[in-house]
């Protein structure tokens, strides 16, 4: 019988044994390299770089790609290896999100064979890092008004422009740049010692300070026409992309919520107040029961997501309903565990707020709230609010 305080439902009834094998493994990796150091990451403001090899050996860069070294794992088990990974810590997840649904997808997916020989294989071994340049300082929310010009220049091009908030950058090898051009946006594979290329660390940050942002500056990079993805023209390209980190973010909140419900569930069955665990009051029980509501919901709206992805009859608005339903769940998970954990609660001892804090980037890259609703609302009524 299922235990009713960590899977009221009995969701691990619909997963396969090779599902929950893959959980155990990662769910242990977790537990032994990042649960241990994650405060002194986060407060320090340090991504563990050591980290990057070992995941690639557990075959979690990439994973669901198939081919060039890659995973070759189904869309259900690179979420749950998601959500194990976010119950760790959401810098975490991130790293895996960049290298693997948007650095290693654009090649994989649009990629010529050379470059997919020259970089997939690195990088899903974590001996190369990739990045994924995309927004920009004045084109976030609105790609398609990106600054951002490549131009043709003889046999080659010049690439000119700003990208901000861009994950790996400054320890990334090779960088996946969105540009528009003369034929319409395209894809660039850069390698980041390539002349005019410069990734700068955003400092100061209040979330995911395990973890790294940059802002890039691309003066006069000089390419030849060979690193032109050659599989995509237009705005298909990145948000096929996005939408395989999307994929993730939604089974990965569910992680960070879950964690933060255990860190309030064992404070309060240990806290005693007025003589009794505070885990005995109706207010207390109250706001454990709505965690316990809202993840295993979110934990089934992941599962059924991903098991549309495995049959190839998952839609982009269907992503939407979970990224935006399960990050804006979350955080009030987050805050709610928070309040029961006390002043006890703002301190790195306990996950909550660390996780709360880190969900407020989550909630805003790949889409936030107000775009992903935007989206639901125009596939419901079949009107775009937005051009």
């Amino acid at each position: 019988m299922t235990d009713l305080a960590t899977d009221y439902l009995d969701i691990d009834f619909l997963l396969t044994e090779q599902e929950i094998d893959l959980r155990s493994q990662v769910r242990q990796f977790v537990d032994d390299r990042i649960r241990p150091n994650i405060n002194s990451w986060y407060e320090e403001a340090v991504f563990p770089q050591d980290l990057v090899k070992e995941m690639g050996s557990l075959g979690l860069l990439g994973m669901h790609l198939k081919g060039y070294g890659c995973g070759g794992r189904t869309a259900v088990e690179y979420g749950i290896a998601a959500m194990e990974l976010e119950a760790g810590d959401s810098g975490i997840r991130t790293f895996v999100s960049v290298q693997g649904s948007l650095a290693m997808s654009a090649i994989s997916k649009f990629g010529s064979e050379e470059q997919k020989q020259q970089w997939l294989p690195g990088m899903a071994a974590g001996e190369l890092i990739g990045c994924f340049g995309l927004t920009e300082p004045t084109a976030g929310s609105d790609p398609a008004n990106m600054l951002t010009r490549a131009e043709r220049n003889g046999s080659g091009w010049v690439l000119n422009g700003a990208k901000r908030w861009i994950g790996l950058a400054s320890i990334a090898d090779v960088a996946i740049i969105w540009a528009g051009t003369d034929e319409g946006i395209r894809g660039f594979v850069v390698p980041t010692d390539t002349e005019g290329f410069l990734a700068t660390p955003i400092s100061e940050k209040l979330s995911m300070r395990a973890s790294i942002q940059c802002d890039i500056t691309l003066d006069d990079v000089r390419l030849p026409d060979s690193a032109v993805l050659p599989g995509v023209v237009g705005l298909r390209g990145p948000f096929s992309c996005l939408n395989e980190a999307r994929y993730g973010i939604l089974w990965g909140a569910m992680g960070a919520a879950r964690d933060a419900y255990h860190a309030a569930l064992a404070y309060a069955s240990d806290r005693t107040q007025f003589g009794k665990p505070i885990a005995s009051f109706q207010l207390t029980q109250q706001k454990l029961v709505d965690m316990v509501l809202e993840i295993q919901k979110g934990t089934l709206v992941a599962l059924q997501t991903g098991r549309l992805k495995d049959v190839g009859r998952l839609r982009p608005e269907q992503i939407s309903f979970g990224k935006l339903n399960n990050v804006r769940q979350a955080i009030e998970i987050c805050r709610s565990a928070r309040t029961i954990l006390g002043g006890n609660g703002i301190t790195l001892e306990y996950s909550p707020l660390r996780h709360a804090n880190n969900l407020e980037s989550v909630r805003t890259y790949e889409g936030t709230d107000e775009i992903h609703a935007l989206i639901m609302g125009r596939a419901i009524t079949g009107i775009p609010s937005f051009s």
